[in-house]
């Protein structure tokens, strides 16, 4: 019998259970002081209890309560360090494991799925899974052919689970909210149960590997296990060696750190322009740093591996140009063309007015680390832009409030946050213009006619705007 409970009254009551012990935890907190012990002491305690209750839970039911635990886990970076503390380790947690499926359960789905006789399709297969995440796990293996292989199994009934759940915590957006301060709990569940049924897709996923596979087959910096077998709800691809990004955050080298995160940025840049598709989930658990040589060779020899390509978001002509535009008019003080196009892309409604100088001093401090040849993302900096666009007393606050976000950049959005949360785990000098200039359109106000229309559209729209009332 699986160790995943699918019975939708079972999760529901583990989930529910949560608010229940915050309530509780803050009532033996108050108790505490009551009786003498020091606020900032009982403080500790009760985030840590928290942390441990909250993260046990979303990791023991997996499905979108664990997605749910991944995608916040990249984002506590932004919190005070006084209460991301004792956070870190259980969020990290979510990123590389979770409680595995027992072997008859694996086995049993292994044989619905690749047919009675799917021992033969390997020379070894190893019982015991080598990672645990939110649908399913890998057990490494090999093929009949003498390749390495990873070997995706989706837990059963993970679907149910995975909607199930996210309807669930939806309701519970309010009370988790504090756990991340800045954080806007609901749209991340909204966009997570979004894309569900992509997720559990596995010919999906294993067309979108492919694809960066054979795009990146040659590259210098980028390795992507290319798909050996696919079956519904199975998914064989070659395996790879490498250090997981989550233990590099932890205790890699400032060499190793910086040489991660530039490859990183590069990688969801390029892989944009390159295959059309945007890896979508890049939280620690899906990399790896992958040294080609001995361990001690040159860092630009090391090259970041890529897995799990379950969520993307596919934009054929890579990313919009108007984000180049616009980044680069807000670095120009262009402020009544940056204000023109986000009102023409749909971040400002029509019914919204805003002061065009006020919102190029709500963005401009966002994109500092484009202002430079080479960043230090920290979580000093980002805790600092987290309490900037938080603070409630600032005139920015409601103006912030005010930015919509549009459907179609709801995945890009995500990605850049979640990137950005990551480099700041990882404390990483980026050269982050450079990989813009590279691999941004329209960043760059080229000379030739296609860099002269993306230079027209901020100009363009701004005319667009002086003729439209607001």
């Amino acid at each position: 019998m699986s160790d995943l409970p699918r019975k939708a009254i079972t999760r529901t009551a583990k989930l529910a259970a949560l608010p229940l012990g915050f309530a509780g935890r803050a009532t033996w907190g108050l108790g505490k002081r009551i009786g003498g012990r020091p606020a900032e002491i009982v403080a500790r305690e009760l985030q840590q209890r928290t942390a441990e209750q909250l993260f046990k839970v979303l990791g023991e039911l997996k499905g979108g309560a664990m997605k749910l635990g991944q995608a916040m886990s990249v984002f506590e970076s932004a919190l005070p360090e006084e209460i991301a503390k004792p956070y870190r380790a259980a969020l990290t947690k979510l990123q590389e494991a979770a409680p595995p499926m027992p072997a008859p359960t694996v086995h049993a789905a292994l044989t619905e799925r690749l047919g009675p006789d799917w021992r033969e399709l390997f020379q070894e297969f190893d019982e015991k899974p080598v990672a645990a995440a939110s649908i399913g796990q890998v057990h490494r293996a090999v093929w009949h052919d003498g390749r390495e292989v990873a070997v995706k199994v989706q837990y059963p009934g993970a679907g149910e689970a995975l909607l199930s759940d996210l309807n669930q915590l939806s309701r519970f957006a309010k009370v988790l909210a504090p756990l991340v301060p800045g954080l806007d709990i609901k749209p991340l569940i909204a966009e997570l149960r979004d894309r569900v049924a992509e997720e559990l897709d596995y010919e999906l996923e294993a067309r979108s590997q492919q694809a960066h596979a054979e795009e990146f087959a040659d590259d210098p910096d980028v390795v992507v296990p290319s798909v050996v077998h696919q079956a519904e709800k199975v998914l064989v691809t070659e395996w790879l060696e490498g250090t997981p990004l989550s233990e590099v955050i932890a205790r890699g080298t400032s060499e190793e750190r910086d040489r991660a995160g530039q490859l990183l940025t590069r990688f969801l840049f390029s892989g944009a322009s390159r295959t059309g598709l945007l890896h979508a989930d890049p939280h620690p658990g899906n990399f790896r740093l992958v040294t080609s040589e001995a361990p001690e060779g040159p860092a630009e020899k090391w090259k970041l591996g890529v897995l799990d390509f379950g969520t993307v978001d596919r934009l054929p002509d890579g990313l919009p140009a108007e984000i180049g535009v616009a980044l680069r008019m807000t670095l120009e003080g262009d402020a009544d063309g940056v204000y023109a196009l986000m009102r023409e892309e749909g971040f400002v409604k029509p019914s919204i007015e805003m002061d065009p100088e006020a919102l190029l001093t709500y963005l401009l401090p966002m994109i500092e680390p484009a202002q430079v040849e080479e960043f230090e993302f920290t979580r000093k900096w980002l805790r600092g832009q987290a309490a900037r666009v938080a603070d409630r007393k600032s005139p920015l606050y409601e103006l912030g409030n005010q930015i919509n976000l549009p459907p179609s950049y709801l995945l890009i959005h995500r990605v850049c946050l979640s990137t950005i949360g990551v480099l700041s785990q990882l404390g990483a000098t980026v050269a982050l213009r450079a990989e813009l200039e590279d691999w941004v359109p329209g960043f760059l106000a080229e000379e030739d006619a296609d860099g002269e229309a993306e230079a027209d559209t901020g100009s363009e729209a701004a005319a667009a705007a002086e003729e439209t009332p607001a």
